[in-house]
């Protein structure tokens, strides 16, 4: 605690801080649980000295004061200790003595984060209000001129194609000349979206493999997920449950060696190569794995010394236009699985999309698109990047998606769309919008994060230390001590739950529109939106 002797520009109250704690002597035992279990140190136990004023009877008597002393819970006020609001204390404790409360009009902290002249990073998402995806309804619905279907009798797959879909007539040419036909995957249209292995946890990590082994096993349910850039640990590369990945590849290369080597051991081969160009939340800045994350394991995997910050570059150094891309990464992954995988990039949602996709679309081996749009979180960012810079998803995908129609490839070139979907809980509401104006497949990554792990980060800034390794429920720690709180084979049972409550709705959402054998894909015309603007902007109804 900083020592009140001095005050300083940099000395805070409790008063300023927005997450104060509140703890009551009462009912307190005293027995250390949530100093031990605070994972930002916010918290101490302290002796309390206590003035009491006695009254004596009768006028001619002076008062007394009489002092007591007696142990109990300090919050501490440097900023660099202050609480997030994560409430692991509150879940720890047996009486429900102690517990963090938020004071909005507490200020002051915001003008404090960059002590030492470092920018203020975060794990949490963009502090702004509403989506745009939860204002968009859907308003085309099958009753007495098409066949709607019930979504609890009638059976029907939600599936959908990752890969290049060539036309019938040149993929029989193909066929009957013995010619190349691409890789295509037949997956399920919500994809675990990239988390890397060192973002995330050893446990948070093998939960949600073991979720998706299940899932794809058990269930028949071809979900797929993607490993983000730290690579892979080399057992799963070298097992049969490669099959349900997609490694990514980024500017940093983190994880690349050991994938490299395992090549020849593979068993089986991956679902796609995704080429990582950009993320949402950050477009044109590169990631980083903050040292504080990158323990022996992380090092082995990435080929790094251990205990240093794992910055990526904002580009791949080795090219410098989409056109040089497409000839050496995408040409080169497909040649080192022998064209028989799918590969596609990523890219930030930018007013470049457009030309991006126009690029793709001239190259057949490019295998598709994925666009973040600006509500991706991810723990590498600085507030300034995720508060002020990107695209919406919603516009961003519907001009991708608008120039395929002109180009007549809207069934060729797969669109994945990411950022900020459930960002308020309408996980499957979100999905259909996107799909329905253009997408073939959406992916999520906080929102796993959020149901299969019970994250308590939130826009009200609760939380969120993702990038500093010290996460309450061990989600994006390293540090055995925090993340063995964490349970893998719960994780997957969670992960399983997510996914088996998303199929039902968005057959809720599917069925009435008639579609029993495909998604409805740029289906726009069954949407509408109560913002003209923005009902203009989409193409799509106009509804009062």
């Amino acid at each position: 605690m900083q020592s009140t002797a001095v005050i300083t520009p940099s000395t805070l109250s409790v008063n300023d801080l927005p997450w104060q704690i509140e703890w009551d002597k009462n009912t307190c035992t005293l027995c250390g649980r949530c100093t031990s279990v605070c994972p930002v140190n916010a918290i101490e136990l302290g002796v309390h000295r206590k003035r009491t004023v006695e009254a004596l009877p009768g006028l001619l008597k002076k008062p007394t004061n009489s002092y007591s002393i007696y142990h109990g819970i300090r919050q501490r006020t440097d900023p660099a200790y202050r609480c997030i609001g994560c409430a692991m204390c509150n879940m720890v404790c047996p009486n429900n003595a102690i517990a963090p409360r938020l004071r909005p009009e507490a200020t002051t902290l915001k003008f404090h984060n960059n002590r030492g002249g470092a920018a203020r990073t975060r794990g949490g998402r963009r502090n702004d209000g509403g989506s745009l995806l939860d204002q968009i309804k859907f308003i085309r619905i099958s009753m007495l001129t098409d066949p709607a279907l019930d979504a609890g009798r009638h059976e029907f797959e939600l599936r959908t194609l990752l890969g290049r879909i060539q036309p019938p007539e040149e993929g029989l040419a193909a066929l009957a000349n013995n010619g190349w036909v691409p890789a295509v995957r037949e997956i399920y249209p919500l994809m675990i979206g990239s988390m890397s292995f060192g973002a995330l946890s050893p446990n948070m990590w093998e939960g949600l493999v073991m979720g998706v082994t299940y899932l794809n096993e058990e269930l028949n349910m071809p979900v797929r997920m993607c490993t983000g850039e730290g690579g892979c640990p080399p057992r799963l590369l070298r097992s049969r449950f490669l099959k349900y990945m997609v490694l990514q590849i980024a500017s940093g290369y983190f994880g690349w060696d050991e994938i490299i080597k395992a090549l020849p051991d593979m068993k089986e081969d991956p679902c796609a190569i995704e080429i990582k160009y950009g993320q949402g939340a950050k477009p044109g800045d590169g990631g980083l794995l903050m040292w504080y994350k990158v323990n022996k394991l992380i090092a082995a995997i990435r080929g790094v010394p251990q205990g240093v910050s794992l910055p990526s570059p904002p580009t791949h150094q080795t090219q410098y236009s989409i056109e040089e891309s497409v000839a050496k990464m995408i040409q080169s992954m497909s040649m080192a699985w022998g064209f028989r995988v799918p590969v596609y990039p990523k890219i930030s949602g930018t007013t470049t999309s457009t030309a991006v996709l126009n690029n793709l679309v001239r190259n057949p081996y490019a295998a598709g698109l994925a666009i973040d749009g600006e509500d991706g979180g991810t723990g590498a960012a600085y507030n300034v990047s995720m508060n002020h810079m990107g695209h919406p998803i919603a516009t961003n995908l519907r001009d991708c998606y608008d120039n395929l129609v002109i180009s007549g490839k809207q069934n060729e070139i797969p669109l994945i769309a990411g950022g900020g979907i459930g960002k308020n809980g309408n996980l499957a509401a979100n999905a259909a919008a996107l799909i329905m104006l253009g997408a073939s497949a959406v992916q999520s990554g906080k929102y796993i994060m959020q149901a299969a792990a019970g994250c308590v980060g939130s826009e009200a800034d609760r939380c969120n230390v993702c990038n500093i390794g010290v996460c309450p429920k061990g989600i994006t720690s390293q540090d055995p001590r925090v993340y063995r709180r964490l349970d893998p084979e719960k994780v997957a049972e969670r992960l399983v739950d997510v996914f088996l409550s998303f199929d039902t709705e968005l057959r809720k959402i599917v069925a009435p529109l008639g579609r029993s054998t495909s998604l409805p894909i740029g289906m726009s015309d069954g949407l509408g939106i109560s913002d003209y603007h923005v009902a203009e902007r989409l193409k799509i109804k106009y509804v009062v």
